[in-house]
């Protein structure tokens, strides 16, 4: 839930939807009101966002804007400054995609079975 500053006692709400629509946007919603403290409900415009925080910024004119953001671990930051190696992932999951991949046997043999 995104918290919002109140500053009238009644929550302003749109008279009318807007005639064009934000270019790159999509309604999810619309008419909403912040509840008595201020909250607005936001379940339908979080699909696949359920592990994201958010940088919430208000324009000149306004309009509230949420930016999603993730968290990298640590473990796995190296991935994204190493530019070679992220490219080279990203053709493999590409390639894998695309059904272009070829069996090379199991590696059963290479495994260590008394490793914890």
């Amino acid at each position: 839930m995104v918290t919002l500053m109140k500053t009238s006692k009644k929550p302003v709400r749109a008279k009318a939807a807007p005639k064009k629509a934000i270019s790159g946007m999509t309604v999810v919603a619309r008419d909403v009101r912040p509840d008595d403290r201020g909250r607005i409900a936001l379940g339908r415009a979080l699909t696949d966002l359920e592990d994201a925080t958010f940088n919430v910024y208000r324009d000149d004119t306004g309009r509230i804007v949420l930016d999603p953001q993730v968290s990298i671990p640590a473990s796995e930051a190296w991935l994204f400054r190493n530019k070679t190696a992220l490219a080279s992932l990203r053709r493999g999951l590409s390639q894998a995609a695309s059904g272009k991949t070829r069996a090379i046997g199991s590696f059963a043999a290479h495994a260590d079975d008394d490793e914890s």
